[in-house]
């Protein structure tokens, strides 16, 4: 391979590192309060009783 092939890939492979190190760097964690997590709990339980309701009636 020629070496402008070279140079052509490895600006290719440090463009993907360089945007995953980005994505990475910027990605944040969401804090959920106690409040919110208890509701969302309380409503996962209740699709999933949904769920099982529509399965016994099939």
């Amino acid at each position: 391979m020629p070496p402008f092939g070279w140079i052509f890939l490895l600006i290719i492979i440090a463009t993907v590192i360089g945007g995953l190190y980005m994505l990475r760097k910027t990605a944040n964690k969401m804090p959920i309060s106690e409040e919110k997590m208890k509701l969302i709990k309380q409503r996962q339980a209740e699709l999933e009783a949904r769920e099982r309701q529509r399965e016994q009636d099939r």
